[in-house]
This record gives C-alpha cells, structure tokens and sequence, in this order.
C-alpha cells in the first residue's frame, strides 16, 4: 500500500482487504450515504469524508496527508494485517473460508466512543434507516454544522437536552436511556477517559451501568471504538445465525455460543462476527428457522 495528496485528496494505491461497501453497511455504524456505486460520505470524527474506491485505489477527500495519518489511517484500521487474520480464523473451518472470501473487504472500525456508545442504545430494536433518521435529527438540533453536513453533538452540547426533547427526536423508549447515559457520562460513573486503563470484564461492569445497555450494546460499542476485538456480539439474528451454522441448527444459549466464539476464535472473534454476520445477511443464511417458529406459531 502506498499514499499520496494531490490537492486536497488523499489516493491510497494498492490497498488490499478493503471494500468501502463492506465496511459500512455491515452494521458498524450509522452516519454515512451512498452516493454511487463504491462512492460514499461519511461523518465521523468531527469530519466530513468522501470516499471512493476503485478496485484496489482508494480516494478521500477533502483529506490531507495529516488527516489520514492522524485521523482515518487509524479510524479504518489501516495498520492492521487482514490478511493474516483472516488465514487464522479460517484455519479447519469451511464455513469461516466462504465467509471471508464472500466479504473479504471488511475492517472493523475504530470509531469515538462516546459517539458509538450512544449510537448502539438507539440501535436497539431498531433498523438502519430508523437508527440514522435518529441520530441525524439529534446532530440537526444539537450538534455544529461541517461542510453542509451536522457533526454528531458532543457531550455538552447534548446534555442540555431533556427527556422529552429527545423523545421529540423519535426515540420512543431509547430517550430515557439515552439521558440516562448522559448523566452517568457527566457524573463520571460511566468515565470513557479511562477505558484503556480497564479489563474487558471490567469495561463490560462500566458500561452495563447505563440504563438500557446490555451486553449486546456493550459488545457494539467494545469491538467498534475501544479495541477490545475478542468480544462477540451477539443479538437475536446472529445467535440464528451461529445455531444455523455451527450448532446443527439447535437452540444454543447466547452464553454458550459466546464460549464457543471465545475457544475458536480467541481474540480474533470480533473479526469472525462480522465476516459471519455480512456473509449470513446477505445470503440469508439462518432464515429458515424464523419462518418455521413463525408458522408454528
């Protein structure tokens, strides 16, 4: 891989395990939008990025050559081998093989906390254009406008939000959870300054302090922006999906399957979840099970 800035655009040559696709619309995260076939904008970071990818050359623009280094180089994982990740969590497993190879593009990203934490409460029970109609009318209302586009509102500019005002958003129930989260956050009984300082057990003990967060939304927000890349989040379509595919289609406890993800994949099982999850979705795999309960019942 190499890189060079031609007036404000960054082009990044002979990348490989890179599909801008992939990468996000896996279900990482929420505020970006298609603009054509491998062309998107994203906002994160407090920026607004274009990107678009043509077979193994990248461009984002605007974007300098110290925006990449100290900005997207680290928020699209780039110093990251996939290659040998995906050789081992591939190693004696044929359906772990067709799923890297179906999407072989996929990075996990390393997005801000603060914004992923909330970001996956109001996911919850949820679906993607609902999850971005949300947060795009809170950044609207309370965060600062960046090149046509509203940034994500940071912690004070969002803490004078009430209940109500953000249930005006339509948050339904996640409004209350997400104040909640707001005060733990200004109190420091959720403290996301010391995260790094913090086992995974004892980051999961913080975080499930937040009215709302389960283990799931924990999960999310662990393996999207604070490293911790040996969680596995599993929630109703991927436990389907890993009893579909490794368990004979049996009934398997979301702790079990969680033991199973630790004893193969090992620290590298955040990977395999969503190299699973994109290959199972797109190919829907793990459905027949959901429309035989349906029928049944």
């Amino acid at each position: 891989m190499k890189y060079k800035e031609i007036n404000n655009v960054l082009i990044i040559e002979d990348l490989n395990c890179f599909n801008i696709e992939e990468i996000l619309e896996c279900g990482q995260c929420f505020r970006f939008e298609k603009l054509g076939e491998f062309e998107y904008k994203i906002v994160a970071c407090g920026k607004v990025l274009n990107i678009k990818q043509q077979g193994n050359e990248v461009k984002l623009y605007p974007c300098t050559e110290y925006d990449y280094e100290n900005i997207w180089k680290s928020y699209f994982d780039m110093d990251t081998d996939y290659n040998e990740i995906k050789t081992k969590i591939s190693e004696n497993d044929e359906i772990m093989k067709k799923a890297v190879e179906y999407a072989g593009g996929i990075r996990l990203l390393n997005q801000e906390p603060y914004e992923c934490l909330l970001s996956f409460i109001i996911s919850q029970n949820n679906n993607i254009p609902r999850i971005k109609g949300i947060i795009n009318r809170m950044a609207e209302k309370y965060g600062q406008c960046c090149d046509g586009e509203y940034l994500f509102p940071v912690l004070s500019e969002l803490n004078s939000a009430s209940e109500e005002e953000l249930f005006e958003l339509r948050m339904g129930f996640r409004a209350k959870y997400i104040r909640d989260c707001l005060d733990k956050l200004t109190s420091e009984d959720v403290n996301l300054n010391i995260i790094n300082d913090l086992t995974t057990s004892e980051l999961l003990e913080m975080l499930l302090k937040i009215k709302g967060v389960g283990q799931k939304v924990a999960d999310c927000t662990m393996l999207f922006s604070m490293g911790r890349r040996e969680v596995f989040p599993t929630d109703v379509w991927v436990k389907r999906v890993m009893e579909y595919l490794y368990f004979d289609g049996n009934d398997t406890n979301i702790k079990d399957i969680h033991t199973f993800a630790k004893n193969k994949w090992g620290n590298l099982a955040g990977y395999a979840q969503q190299y699973l999850f994109y290959y199972a979705r797109s190919l829907k795999i793990g459905t027949e099970k959901r429309k035989k309960k349906c029928w049944e019942q």
